[in-house]
């Protein structure tokens, strides 16, 4: 299978690397927590729409590799949005609002609603601020519209217009940086906050910025608790043993790694990015958090050049492989999960296309014992549909 080239943000330094990493700095005991509150959940369901989204069965693509099982956690539907980021955006911006007035995490949502209105009043009002390459943006825009505060968020300049009215849609004030880069609209989002004093809330972290992140990852731990008793349920009391997640900043798969291992450290959890940015593999190539340059893809909410810094260390740990998949690759799988009945963007195929990859590297036994979850991490979107090459994956 194809390799691909990188270049180091930095230096200008170019390497090539192979699709595949398997991780050698992968710990064999765990000592991290997982990431589950037994508040979060229940918090989540007091949100209008909420809702439990599907996990559908995939027995053909286990019987063509040679799997005990294979699931893939549909999140085209949360909260009537296409894409799961509004359970890290949620919970993260409610307990940051919290800290910010002062009031209890315990609040309920009129009580929060109350006291963002009494701060308006006295001139405290609160504006979130962030930056997104679509889906974020879009989770963030959507918990302010429910709280009826405003919301500012920087866009990269290719992300399409398309995706930009999706963000004006929920009310955000959309500011697009022409010709700027992810990493581009991380600098403006931070200098809007620290020149206005508007509430930043990021998925990604830096030296001095963590705590809000590290919410965003407990918030996602509703779809993990979800998943063990869906696939409880649908095997008779079997638990996933593999679990494929698409890395962006890494906050989702810092929340995944930390949920299964913390479960059963012999949990393989195989990272997924577009081999145009693939930041997190060439970080564990390295062993050290490393920003890199990268290009367009139609993941677009994978297309990040820095993991966060406090998903790193886990990911470095916890990570079993890291595999890189193509444009056409997971447009191929779009493809395919639509025919099952799955509502699947890039983002979320993209597991798929991996597990197909990363299964031929593995001999019929330990296949046999995979009971594996594929997240698909967004519903389908636009976006311009790739040239299938001839050494795609079928």
């Amino acid at each position: 299978m194809s390799s691909y080239k990188i270049r180091y943000l930095e230096t200008g330094e170019e390497q090539e690397r192979p699709w595949m990493l398997v991780n050698e700095h992968e710990k064999s005991s765990w000592n991290v927590a997982s990431q589950t509150d037994p508040a979060i959940e229940p918090f989540h369901q007091t949100l209008p729409d909420y809702n439990e989204t599907k996990l559908h069965a995939l027995p053909a693509v286990a019987s063509q590799l040679g799997l005990s099982h294979v699931f893939i956690k549909d999140e085209s539907t949360r909260f009537g949005l296409p894409a799961f980021k509004i359970l890290g955006a949620s919970w993260a911006i409610h307990k940051a609002i919290c800290q910010r007035l002062d009031i209890p995490v315990a609040s309920a949502l009129d009580d929060v609603r109350k006291s963002l209105s009494t701060a308006q009043s006295s001139g405290n009002a609160i504006r979130l601020v962030t930056c997104s390459e679509g889906n974020w943006g879009r989770a963030t825009a959507r918990m302010a519209k429910i709280l009826s505060i405003p919301a500012t968020i920087y866009v990269p300049g290719f992300m399409s217009e398309y995706t930009q009215n999706l963000l004006r849609g929920e009310g955000a004030d959309v500011k697009v940086l022409k010709d700027g880069s992810y990493d581009d609209s991380i600098s403006a989002t931070r200098h809007d906050a620290e020149t206005t004093g508007a509430l930043m809330v990021m998925d990604t972290s830096w030296e001095g910025y963590q705590d809000v992140p590290q919410w965003v990852t407990q918030g996602y731990s509703t779809m993990l608790t979800e998943t063990d008793r869906q696939v409880d349920s649908l095997t008779g009391g079997l638990k996933p043993n593999t679990l494929f997640v698409s890395v962006g900043v890494g906050s989702w798969a810092h929340s995944v790694v930390a949920h299964y291992k913390a479960a059963d450290a012999t949990n393989r959890i195989i990272s997924v990015e577009p081999d145009s940015a693939a930041s997190l593999k060439e970080s564990l190539h390295v062993d050290k958090l490393t920003s890199i340059q990268t290009g367009e893809t139609i993941m677009a909410g994978m297309n990040c050049g820095t993991p966060s810094l406090i998903a790193w260390p886990v990911l470095r740990d916890g990570v079993r492989a890291a595999v890189t998949v193509t444009d056409s690759e997971a447009h191929k799988d779009v493809e395919y999960l639509k025919k099952q009945g799955v509502n699947a963007g890039p983002c979320g195929a993209a597991t798929l296309a991996a597990l197909r990859k990363y299964a031929d590297t593995l001999d019929a036994q330990e296949r046999a014992n995979m009971i594996v979850v594929l997240f698909s991490t967004e519903g389908w979107r636009q976006y311009k549909v790739p040239t299938v090459s001839m050494s795609s994956t079928s």
